[in-house]
């Protein structure tokens, strides 16, 4: 891959580490808030939902728009958005006002993450696809990892509201990058022919190395490489698609219940265990940074063997390891130890399914396949804080609770067998330049 290539999963990286600076950013700045508008616990799980809820229907409502406008243009609106919610969230006088710019820049995080995931995707070389897309998803941990040591300062400092100028600052930031160096998707132009597509698309290629004019005269079935064809939302169940889209929903939901558990309620239910609240934070903080490694490795397995096949190994050790994690409490090296595994392989498993999606559908509808997918994960990542508090009001155990969420985690390798055979057939398929090239 050339340096160009590596400039776009870079930038697409950054725009992913907003989204786990953003999930953070309500976590750290809860107490505060909670203090000033007098919330109860009640009202404030339903604003720490609200951005939540907002990137689900983002997912959904946007990704085939970008399909149909363009990635880089919807990812430009996108962060329009995102920059909007985030300054308006500092400004906000009630929880009312507070939910309300959650949800849109949950809007627009949504937004960001079906047009990241498909570039990513595109421009990444097929033998560094796995990595390349494995790095992007890492995004979210570091994002998460860097932003919390920010937001600390800056809450001792300034206040709670700076925590959201500074994110709205790093979106308009970022947007600059964006409009000055990310290209549209090549695919996009190809299949779409936009006005001036030709001119485009030769100077993408001349970025990429290859300096002979795109060829536009070949059929958009040469150029396809997925599981089936098809434009919109209603095409994700035509008979071509529906496997797919519902092995990629079913792992998408239960991948990030999972994810969203262990992320929202380690540092409660630790404490319940009997670890510090302090000491509940380290293993957090272990759980973020095992999150950023695991990207990264699952895409350098998948230079070996299939996405699905790795996807499914790793959904299998993540369900171990978040069974086992919480009876090691009594044991703080060991308990960090595990805690790096089970964000290792949790969000290895999220990094498998950004590299799964797309490849999983045709070019025309890849914004679609992976909103969808994002869309129907969210409602997972909603769903499991709610559930997991139900559960303790039942009189659960941390113990139970954690071996639960790790059995619901072996659904996502049954699920993947669902796909055998497609991902084989996929994988056959020539791909539309030379082997270097998106």
């Amino acid at each position: 891959m050339s340096a160009y290539q590596w400039l776009i999963v870079g930038i697409c990286t950054f725009l992913n580490a907003l989204d786990g600076y953003d999930v953070l950013a309500i976590s750290f700045t809860s107490n505060e808030v909670s203090d000033e508008f007098a919330l109860s616990g009640t009202t404030l799980g339903l604003v720490m939902s609200a951005a939540l809820l907002g990137m689900a229907v983002g997912a959904l409502v946007l990704g085939p728009v970008a399909d149909r406008i363009g990635r880089k243009n919807m990812m430009m609106i996108a962060l329009g958005v995102n920059a909007v919610g985030l300054f308006f969230t500092a400004t906000s006088s009630s929880a009312a006002e507070l939910g309300l710019w959650r949800v849109i820049t949950g809007l627009g995080i949504g937004g960001i993450l079906v047009s990241t995931n498909v570039i990513s995707a595109e421009y990444a070389s097929r033998r560094r696809r796995g990595l390349a897309i494995s790095i992007y998803a890492a995004g979210y941990g570091i994002g998460a990892a860097v932003g919390g040591s920010i937001m600390i300062s800056l809450i001792g400092a300034f206040g709670w509201r700076s925590v959201f100028v500074f994110g709205g600052s790093l979106t308009i930031v970022s947007l600059v990058f964006v409009i000055w160096l990310v290209p549209e998707s090549a695919s996009y132009l190809y299949n779409k022919r936009p006005v001036n597509a030709q001119k485009r698309l030769d100077t993408i290629a001349a970025k990429l190395g290859h300096n002979e004019p795109v060829d536009l005269s070949a059929t958009e079935s040469d150029m396809e490489s997925g599981a089936g064809t098809g434009k919109g939302v209603g095409s994700l169940l035509n008979h071509r698609n529906r496997r797919v889209t519902l092995v990629v929903w079913a792992t998408f939901f239960i991948v990030m219940f999972g994810f969203y558990f262990v992320n929202s309620w380690t540092p409660r239910l630790m404490n319940e265990t009997g670890l510090s609240e302090s000491l509940s934070m380290v293993v957090t903080v272990g759980l973020t940074v095992g999150g950023a490694i695991g990207s990264v490795v699952f895409g350098l397995f998948t230079s070996r063997w299939s996405t699905r096949t790795v996807l499914m190994s790793f959904s299998v050790l993540a369900a171990i390891f978040m069974a086992v994690f919480v009876f090691t409490a009594q044991w703080l090296a060991i308990v960090i130890i595990f805690g790096v595994l089970v964000g290792m392989f949790t969000n290895g498993c999220i990094a498998g399914l950004y590299v799964l999606t797309p490849q999983s559908y045709s070019a025309s509808m890849r914004s679609t396949g992976s909103g969808w997918g994002i869309g129907i994960g969210r409602f997972g990542a909603i769903i499991a804080p709610t559930a997991t508090g139900a559960l303790l009001d039942g009189g659960w155990s941390p113990q139970a609770i954690y071996v639960l969420v790790g059995a619901i985690l072996l659904l996502a390798a049954l699920a993947l067998l669902g796909m055998r055979g497609i991902d084989v057939e996929a994988n056959r398929k020539p791909e539309p330049v030379t082997s270097s090239a998106p």
